[in-house]
């Protein structure tokens, strides 16, 4: 194993410390209990919107701290959800008074966990609200959840919820749009390589030289299978065909494409990856309305990819471009 770290047991604590002094302008740093959260918090009578889960996907969720996107983050250990107190400590850190909603990858120890905070906040007279992003549709059920990951489309999700509560939209206004997003939203990866934990030591799965793992989770949960490596166009097919499989999205949809890289990938093969997959809307009668490209949800070091598509609306396609300011993401201002 070769990493830039020091202890394996302090690479979260260390990597966060770092990310704060990048991000001073933007973000602050609590570390006991920890999280991070955007600078101007608590917004007073703005609804307050809090992601997290296991370190090692930067930049999410700490990335996307800032205007027109999350209000905090709670990383927890690598790969392992935050325990209950550091997410309701965030929680009162970040309310404004208009209440919180929490943004939760459908994982169980995210699952049980932001659940228990919600209610402990709750018990503090915080109105709270959750959305559960599960927008993988590689699988039904795998390690860490029952029923569909939460992937790449947590980014979607936390776009446009955070736009709409900087408009000003009340906390069951905000809550509908995430949910919405989430509705409207389907992912799939594909992973050339295995990552390695740090603390662990050791890839966290096993691929022969010409295979990959069609459908891999972020955490490098197994897919739907292992497939011979081909070329790029169709690995491509094999992963967006499940998406607009599952997708409501009839000839003439607007839609929007996120090719994400799993942070091992150059981002001069992710655009051949985007390449293919937007030729391949076209063939189906879709308009590739808006998109993005590069490494914002990751699984450390590993090499392979991710598609995701959206179907926009309107309502979702304003969201989408309202201004957004953030370390790992920023336009409009």
């Amino acid at each position: 194993m070769k990493k830039l770290i020091n202890d394996p047991r302090q690479v979260v604590d260390e990597t966060v410390r770092g990310f704060a002094i990048a991000h001073a302008r933007q973000v602050v740093l609590q570390e006991v209990p920890i999280h991070l959260r955007r600078i101007d918090a608590p917004v007073a009578g703005k609804v307050a919107i809090v992601s997290g889960g296991g370190s090692g996907h930067e930049p999410l969720h700490a990335g996307f701290i800032g205007h027109g996107m999350l209000d905090a983050a709670v990383p927890g250990p690598m790969f392992t959800s935050p325990t209950p107190d550091p997410i309701v400590d965030t929680t009162k850190a970040v309310d404004g008074g208009a209440g919180v909603l929490y943004i939760v990858k459908n994982y169980t120890g995210d699952v049980l966990n932001f659940e228990t905070a919600a209610e402990l906040a709750g018990m503090d007279d915080i109105r709270v609200e959750s959305v559960l992003v599960d927008d993988d549709v590689a699988v039904q059920d795998s390690l860490y959840t029952a029923g569909r990951r939460g992937v790449a489309g947590t980014l979607v999700v936390e776009k446009c919820a955070g736009a709409a509560a900087e408009r000003g939209d009340d906390l069951s206004a905000v809550a509908a749009v995430a949910r919405h997003a989430v509705d409207v939203t389907r992912s799939m990866g594909l992973a050339l390589a295995p990552c390695t934990v740090p603390h662990a030591g050791e890839p966290s799965f096993s691929l022969a030289d010409d295979e990959v793992e069609l459908g891999v989770g972020i955490h490098g949960e197994p897919g739907r299978e292992k497939i011979a490596m081909a070329p790029a166009d169709e690995l491509v097919d094999r992963v967006i065909e499940p998406i607009l499989a599952d997708l409501d999205a009839p000839a003439g949809s607007r839609v929007l494409l996120l090719v994400n890289g799993m942070g091992g990938t150059p981002l001069s093969e992710l655009y051949i990856v985007f390449r293919r997959a937007a030729e391949i809307l076209a063939d189906r009668g879709l308009e590739l309305s808006r998109s993005l490209v590069g490494n914002y949800v990751t699984s450390l070091e590993m090499q392979g990819f991710s598609l995701t598509v959206t179907v926009l609306d309107d309502d979702l396609t304003t969201l989408w471009d309202a201004p957004v300011e953030t370390p790992a993401l920023r336009w409009g201002r």
